[in-house]
């Protein structure tokens, strides 16, 4: 799928979309606002767990895609042009500190997806009505359609008091992203991966019900619960968001498989890496790099904290890092200058750090990284996921509960120096490839410098050096990789001082 026409539709215009805080829909003139249906149901804390298990035990519902062949046949330019009405947004025409505005169906966004409000105890679905939104001169559906919505977005006072932002939005299979204060979107997570990178295929579970819940007067979170659901299991997601400097989503997920599932991605990120200043060749562009992320970092169980850059490979590439009760992973935007991207347009060093925090032990399995080859900026191609051993079985239901943080802060330990930046190149002698690794600053403290320590799965490794750089305050670590007949390499890198870490591990595969 194409990124730019996946994400671009869900982003729209900010502009647009918000209204000023504190501003209900007033006056002769005003539309009514959003309302409930007149049927609601009671709602419980176990009400989703309990349709997902019974939804289980049947076989997968089709998805509902049918739509009037012109929402069906636009573009993505048409479909990025039919706006909500903000005044219209549910709670717009009270004081309360959030907005719910649901995206229209159309373009890739086809499948209908149910929206309900929770308030005492009781859910209601959210009427459709095509007078909520502005079609931008195409013709407005027939209201007796009832055509349903396809996500929705929430926005509240993030950056300033006064102004309504957008938190978050849902849209898409079970895609969604979410903003800390001063950020763009960027990376995206996603509720479950299935077969990610598997030579049989992906399979795409899909978020296709919401029920939000209506947040108490001068709330500074809200709570969503979502029904998951494809061909091989469903599930229900309960995330509690808590919007601020960094926003922070607590997750809990159940699990119904209906049949063996071998291969599942937890908390999976879906990011773009494009090229940065170690990924260059065959490259002609002004800026610098292009990327929504530029590493995955990971804490183990044992606590070693591990950055492995990310590269847009020539061939799929796909890593599996091996642990037990990780203590964290996620992919992270690491360049926060904008001379390292001079994109006014895009604003790269302003994209959230994607954290993933178990609130429980996740016992054995790996980080999933894959790489997938991309030739523009369009596309995202990097996915990192938690992959526990052994799946998920039928009759065995799972809970999983974790934390996502939308950050622009760096999650790393801080007192271990950090691999800020990564380049390669040809050695002087052209056997060999030059690495240059420069780190965080080192805080001026007066020491030793610290020794380098390489490990390499093939060829040998020469000249090592480490060095202070007075351009950044931190260290610069060089070394060659002469690769001999090797094909891929994975190298390894640790500062010591006498015998003691004082970075972290940078991990990297080295491919021919």
């Amino acid at each position: 799928m194409d990124r730019r026409d996946f994400i671009l539709g869900m982003i729209g215009s900010g502009a647009a979309m918000a209204m000023p805080a504190g501003s209900p829909t007033t006056g002769s003139g005003a539309r009514q606002a959003m309302a409930p249906s007149d049927v609601s149901v009671a709602f419980g804390e176990t009400t989703v767990a309990e349709i997902a298990a019974a939804l289980a035990a049947q076989p997968h519902r089709p998805a509902r895609a049918a739509l009037p062949q012109p929402l069906a046949d636009l573009d993505y330019d048409g479909y990025r042009r039919i706006r909500f009405d903000a005044t219209q947004a549910l709670w717009a025409d009270t004081d309360l500190p959030f907005r719910l505005l649901p995206h229209h169906r159309g373009f890739l966004f086809r499948d209908r997806v149910d929206l309900f409000e929770v308030a005492e105890g009781r859910a209601t679905a959210l009427r459709y009505d095509p007078a909520q939104f502005d079609f931008d001169g195409m013709a407005a559906p027939d209201a007796a359609a009832e055509l349903g919505f396809a996500g929705f977005r929430v926005t509240g006072a993030l950056n300033r008091p006064d102004h309504f932002d957008e938190i978050c939005t849902f849209l898409g299979a079970s895609y969604f992203r979410a903003l800390g204060r001063g950020q763009v979107y960027g990376i995206s997570a996603r509720g479950l991966a299935v077969r990610t990178a598997d030579p049989a295929g992906e399979e795409f579970p899909a978020f296709t019900a919401f029920w939000i819940e209506r947040p108490a007067a001068g709330a500074t979170s809200f709570t969503i619960h979502a029904l998951l659901e494809s061909a091989s299991l469903t599930g229900a997601w309960r995330l509690v968001v808590q919007p601020g400097e960094t926003t922070v989503m607590d997750v809990t997920a159940q699990l119904f498989a209906r049949r063996a599932v071998p291969r599942i991605g937890i908390a999976p990120g879906t990011s773009m890496y494009f090229f940065g200043p170690g990924d260059r060749a065959g490259i002609s562009d002004y800026r610098p790099g292009v990327h929504d992320s530029d590493g995955l970092l990971m804490v183990t169980g044992r606590g070693e904290q591990i950055w492995r850059p990310l590269r847009n490979p020539r061939e799929l590439q796909v890593s599996g890092f091996q642990d037990s009760t990780p203590r964290g992973f996620g992919l992270l935007q690491r360049s926060r200058d904008f001379a390292a991207f001079q994109d006014l347009e895009a604003a790269y060093h302003r994209r959230p750090h994607l954290w993933v925090e178990p609130l429980e032990d996740w016992g054995p399995g790996e980080i999933q990284l894959v790489e997938i080859p991309s030739r523009d900026e369009i596309h995202d191609n990097i996915v990192a996921a938690w992959c526990p051993r052994g799946g998920v079985r039928p009759g065995t239901p799972a809970t999983l509960r974790y934390r996502l943080h939308w950050s622009s802060r760096e999650p790393a330990d801080g007192r271990l120096l950090r691999f800020a930046a990564t380049r390669t190149g040809t050695a002087q002698d052209p056997r060999g490839r030059l690495f240059v690794l420069d780190t965080s600053p080192t805080g001026g403290a007066a020491a030793p410098l610290p020794e380098i320590a390489i490990e390499a799965s093939a060829g040998t490794t020469r000249h090592a050096v480490v060095q202070p750089n007075p351009e950044t305050g931190g260290l610069r670590a060089t070394f060659e990789l002469v690769p001999g007949t090797a094909r891929v390499a994975e190298l390894r890198v640790r500062l010591m001082r006498l015998g003691v870490p004082v970075s972290e591990s940078w991990a990297y595969r080295w491919t021919a």
